[in-house]
């Protein structure tokens, strides 16, 4: 399987048409392991899903060996599930974390972890709103749509993941310096810090860096286009100067202010969907041993009692996946 392709240049996508490069990054070929999985989650919430996207690092590392993640964008949570409390839980804290195996056809055991939103949420947390940078934070780096309902389905997800780009550049500007030349390398770099600050994710440095650095043409030619976009719109104090090789603000609007309530609440929000997910993902046992033994290189054998009854006591073995956020 081999690493996704950014959007070619052509006559078509004007560097300046964000909207026309990010369809056609989400309409590109999906790989086989994606596709399949994919048509799983659909069957799973029926009719009201709207859309199946696949992101993150098995789409940028361009493998199906690991965990693959998707979103899954539904009309309404009551439609998606035959669960009345799973569907409150979806409403009242998005999304809802789900864990699904699948076997390939060839032998290979395929994993995915699926974020399940209304496409009305997604739209909401892609333009910022809210505590938590989630959605616009994944969605300004590629994703595919691997399942497209109908058109006004794929015209609401374009819409959302344009607007993700926007504020992931509406977030960061006004933390860069003033009439200063900078790259675009920098501009995203200090993007992905603060978005895995602001999920307070432990993330190394190196593997921060390495988002940009997988497809330094395609982050140069959407920051270029989402900055034009910005200046267009004339409503953001953005003045800047676009080139080719990088930009230099002439002005930026003011930063709004985060208080320590919003931090404090935006931890809460986040340890409460993690415990939340912790009931949402299913079988989560043989994900959690998965993972500490790729973290780890030891396999752990559950006991019997954990096998049976993983809610009761499996949480040793869960808590230590939590720890490194690895269900978020």
């Amino acid at each position: 399987m081999g690493t996704a392709a950014s959007p070619e240049d052509s006559p078509e996508l004007r560097a300046s048409d964000l909207a026309a490069l990010v369809e056609a990054e989400l309409r590109r070929p999906p790989p086989a392991a994606a596709r399949l999985l994919a048509e799983r989650i659909r069957a799973r919430h029926g009719p009201t899903t709207a859309a199946v996207l696949f992101y993150g690092s098995c789409l940028r590392r361009g493998t199906s060996e690991g965990v693959l993640d998707f979103y899954a964008l539904v009309d309404s949570y009551r439609a998606a599930y035959s669960s009345r409390a799973l569907a409150l839980a979806n409403a009242v804290l998005p999304p809802n974390v789900f864990y699904l195996e699948a076997d390939s056809g060839s032998g290979e055991r395929l994993r995915a972890k699926v974020a399940v939103l209304t496409l009305r949420d997604f739209a909401r947390g892609a333009a910022g709103a809210g505590l938590r940078t989630g959605i616009w934070a994944r969605f300004c780096q590629p994703a595919l749509a691997v399942v497209l309902r109908d058109p006004e389905a794929a015209r609401a997800v374009v819409e959302a993941v344009v607007e993700a780009h926007l504020t992931a550049m509406r977030r960061v500007l006004p933390l860069l310096p003033v009439g200063q030349t900078l790259s675009y390398e920098a501009l995203w770099q200090r993007v992905f810090r603060e978005t895995y600050a602001g999920e307070m994710r432990p993330e190394a440095e190196t593997s921060i860096e390495a988002l940009y650095r997988a497809d330094p043409s395609r982050y140069d030619r959407v920051a270029r286009a989402a900055l034009e976009a910005l200046a267009r719109r004339g409503s953001e104090g953005l003045e800047v100067e676009i080139g080719s090789d990088g930009f230099r603000l002439a002005a930026s609007a003011p930063q709004a202010s985060r208080s320590a309530l919003r931090r404090v609440l935006a931890k809460a929000v986040y340890a409460a969907q993690l415990f939340k997910t912790a009931f949402t993902f299913g079988d989560w046992l043989p994900y959690a041993l998965w993972k500490l033994e790729r973290h780890t290189g030891t396999h752990i054998e559950p006991s019997e009692r954990q096998r049976r009854h993983p809610l009761l006591f499996g949480w040793p073995l869960l808590w230590r996946v939590l720890a490194r956020r690895e269900l978020r």
